[in-house]
């Protein structure tokens, strides 16, 4: 049974950060991000992303284009044989145009809400496990979850870095994108496994 897990933040880590996006077309995949997938496959990680999605909250996007891109992105790393095990979104935003979303949700990161969630569905060790991310709130939200964390430089990584130099907080790792990110990974855990 795999009960470790690589949970990874969506824009600016496994695709290009294009705004508030509700249609597969308008993804970008980074040209690394399927090699990197494979590689945590082939390495027994469970791939989880968990994405914060207020787009769906301000009234952008509709719950149902946010599902439907989260497949389409499935689907297209399963045909290139790398396995993304399950998305997780935060709908949430305290000041929402839609009601339904208008509170604060200890699923949106910086909260560890859907680490949490996903440690429970898949019964995750979380000490095993690494959040990869491209700003402070995922580097936050994968330490408050208790688990090792990496900031990439790809999306907002450059400006995460001083934010988080701000708020004296360091990532375990900093990589220059996922793939860095997943070589860092499996250099770190080669003498312990």
């Amino acid at each position: 049974m795999i009960n470790k897990a690589i949970f990874l933040d969506r824009d600016g880590t496994l695709i290009k950060d294009r705004g508030y996006i509700c249609r597969f077309k308008e993804v970008e995949i980074f040209s690394f991000s399927v090699e990197a997938i494979k590689k945590l496959n082939e390495n027994r990680y469970r791939v989880i992303v968990i994405t914060n999605q207020s787009s769906i909250a301000r009234g952008i996007c509709s719950e149902d284009q946010i599902l439907g891109i989260h497949r389409e992105i499935t689907a297209y790393f399963k045909y290139r044989g790398a396995i993304i095990d399950r998305f997780y979104y935060s709908p949430y935003l305290e000041d929402a145009k839609i009601e339904n979303f208008r509170k604060k949700h200890d699923s949106r990161k910086p909260a560890p809400g859907m680490i949490l969630q996903a440690e429970k569905d898949f019964k995750i060790n979380l000490k095993k496990s690494f959040m990869i991310g491209d700003s402070s709130r995922d580097i936050i939200a994968g330490k408050k979850a208790g688990c090792q964390t990496v900031l990439v430089l790809t999306g907002n990584g450059k400006m995460a870095c001083q934010e988080l130099k701000r708020q004296n907080l360091k990532p375990d790792f900093i990589a220059e994108n996922l793939l860095d990110a997943v070589e860092k990974i499996s250099y770190s855990t080669k003498d312990k496994s």
